[in-house]
């Protein structure tokens, strides 16, 4: 059935257009990582923010694409996006905020109010960033996640006190430069702040280079400090361990062949009696061929024995 304007579905309307939905989109769909709840509006709304312009819908929000009259032919268009994206701003945020936004007739009308109540305590958020900022340390975690938790803080702090930059078209002023390079000198002494004693040569070395290294050349020599000291750390480890084994095996007792009999009396293990056929003694020491000596075990209940001078000519 044509729709108002000629306009009879949306394969009409050109992929590129923002007026375009495509057949997997639906207003309830969960598109950021987290709900908009009283204290996380900054984290919500950029993770928003680039969901919108990915979907090519971030005009609906600021006010670029402008409500049509109803007359128009991209009326209903319109009117279908508009629903989409309020039902995507809706879906994510917490109950109540969800509720208190419900009767607003547009998406544009939403996402003012919600800049209205939560964005506007940049200052508090600020200075809680700030004091965040001055108390976070590396503490014994790898460097990479150091700079993930700095680069977080970084960030959210930027959005709620921006750093001021030139708008002009291609500007390659000084001013605007200077602002840039402070605020990554900025960044690149409070990274350098926080990071423990073990990186105090390193820093102190690129410290005295010149010109200073960006923010990101510096993370990646230290970086690279920490993965060569891993390196050279389990290198010490891995001889060490071979000494300490080598050490306890010659540390060891070494087996001896005279070992102590159950029943007292020393014996050589490794030697068998080819006379009485027993094992512990050799032929020369059988006593059933020389005789028993005094001390022997049982010896009264033996017949006296006198060794036989013809056995020793054997």
């Amino acid at each position: 059935m044509a729709g108002e304007g000629g306009l009879k579905n949306n394969d009409q309307i050109d992929t590129n257009s923002p007026l375009y939905l495509y057949p997997s989109d639906f207003p309830r769909q969960m598109q950021v990582n987290e709900r908009l709840i009283d204290n996380n509006f900054n984290d919500w709304v950029q993770e928003m923010t680039n969901f919108l312009y990915a979907k090519n819908k971030i005009g609906f929000v600021d006010g670029s694409i402008e409500k049509p009259e109803s007359t128009d032919k991209d009326y209903m268009a319109w009117m279908r996006c508009d629903s989409m994206v309020k039902g995507w701003l809706t879906t994510v945020m917490e109950k109540e905020i969800r509720a208190s936004v419900k009767y607003t007739h547009t998406a544009v009308e939403i996402w003012k109010d919600l800049n209205e109540r939560f964005g506007k305590e940049s200052a508090p958020r600020a200075y809680e960033l700030k004091q965040i900022l001055n108390v976070t340390r590396e503490d014994g975690v790898t460097v990479s996640a150091y700079f993930t938790r700095l680069r977080r803080i970084w960030d959210e702090i930027n959005t709620v006190l921006p750093t001021p930059r030139c708008t002009c078209n291609g500007c390659k002023c000084e001013v605007g430069k200077k602002l840039v390079e402070l605020r990554e000198k900025e960044h690149l002494y409070e990274f350098l702040l926080g990071l423990d004693s073990d990186f105090a040569v390193i820093h102190t070395q690129i410290l005295a280079m010149k010109p200073t290294p960006s923010l990101s050349n510096y993370y990646h020599m230290v970086a690279d400090d920490e993965h060569q000291r891993k390196v050279t750390t389990g290198k010490k480890t891995t001889t060490s361990m071979a000494a300490l084994y080598v050490n306890r095996k010659e540390s060891r007792p070494q087996k001896k062949p005279w070992q102590k009999k159950e029943r007292g009396g020393l014996t050589n293990k490794t030697e068998n009696c080819t006379h009485c056929g027993k094992g512990g003694h050799s032929r020369e020491g059988c006593f059933e061929r020389i005789g028993y000596p005094d001390w022997w075990p049982g010896k009264t209940k033996k017949e006296n024995f006198k060794p036989n001078p013809v056995l020793f000519l054997d």
